[in-house]
């Protein structure tokens, strides 16, 4: 098996800040919840030197970016107010930015969560909204040449819901959600070689697990419209579904998740469990180039 043939013209790297980042094979991103509120590790790491911590641990265990979250968007999540977001994530940022080169993304959708960010060295922003969550941001991406990441929910707003959503075709509706998406973005000043696409999974697409399946299994038709694909399939409640386990027991969901993710055209892997995520998509990759 090879890797799924990649759209001419298809960046095989990523540029922030006069950095590079290669895509030659996939690379993991690992997640660093700053809440107290997220799914699977709310409240673990709001101290900012124990985020800092965990982020150098990932590092060390493989990582090749680190996606900083200071609020939460999953299943009964609250707002939270852009003093109190920055309040919770730019210390980590900035301590964590004096103590590393790996790359460091900024999970948010507020325009002046981003901008602060980004001029406090984040490398890319990652926004479940898909730009639909504030209106400003677009504009503020348009000023900073750092990739951005697109993703698909079935919610406006980036309070996702327990919501069975039914689709006719579900791959079909997400490209043609992002395919706008990337079309939006563009006329907004946002450069297609700094996109990237995330097709959601769990929640954000629908509490019917058949669908994340769906998406996973046919992630090459994402991969073909030629922008780097990121799946986040890490510890969702698909994986616990589908196997019945509570979310402690979800990792070798997980990894076959990520497995198939790989082997069917994804750039980059969004995980809580970096080490063994790293082992796997090493020997995915191995097999696959072979």
């Amino acid at each position: 098996m090879k890797f799924p043939p990649q759209k001419s013209g298809y960046q095989m790297e990523l540029k922030s800040h006069g950095k590079t980042l290669s895509l030659n094979k996939p690379l993991v991103m690992g997640i660093l919840n700053v809440t107290p509120d997220s799914f699977s590790d709310g409240g673990k790491f709001n101290d900012p030197s124990r985020a800092v911590e965990r982020a150098l641990q990932m590092i060390e265990s493989g990582a090749d970016i680190i996606d900083i979250g200071g609020e939460s968007t999953g299943p009964n999540s609250k707002d939270v107010a852009v003093e109190e977001e920055l309040t919770r994530v730019m210390p980590v940022l900035i301590a964590l930015r004096s103590q590393t080169h790996a790359w460091i993304s900024i999970d948010t959708y507020k325009s002046r969560v981003a901008a602060e960010a980004l001029e406090a060295g984040a490398d890319m922003i990652n926004d479940v909204t898909a730009l639909r969550g504030d209106s400003e941001l677009a504009k503020v991406l348009a000023d900073y040449p750092v990739p951005v990441v697109l993703m698909f929910s079935k919610d406006s707003t980036a309070r996702t819901t327990r919501e069975e959503v039914q689709y006719r075709d579900v791959v079909k509706t997400v490209t043609d959600f992002l395919k706008e998406r990337v079309e939006f973005a563009a006329r907004h000043g946002i450069s297609r070689d700094r996109l990237i696409l995330d097709p959601g999974m769990g929640a954000f697409v629908s509490s019917d697990p058949q669908y994340s399946l769906q998406l996973l299994n046919n992630l090459e038709e994402l991969v073909k419209l030629g922008y780097p694909v990121l799946a986040g399939p890490s510890r969702k409640s698909f994986i616990g579904q589908v196997l019945d386990v509570p979310l402690d027991q979800r990792l070798e969901g997980s990894l076959a998740a990520c497995a198939v993710a790989v082997m069917n055209g994804a750039s980059i892997l969004r995980v809580h469990d970096v080490q063994q995520t790293r082992r796997v998509v090493d020997m995915v990759s191995a097999i696959m180039i072979s």
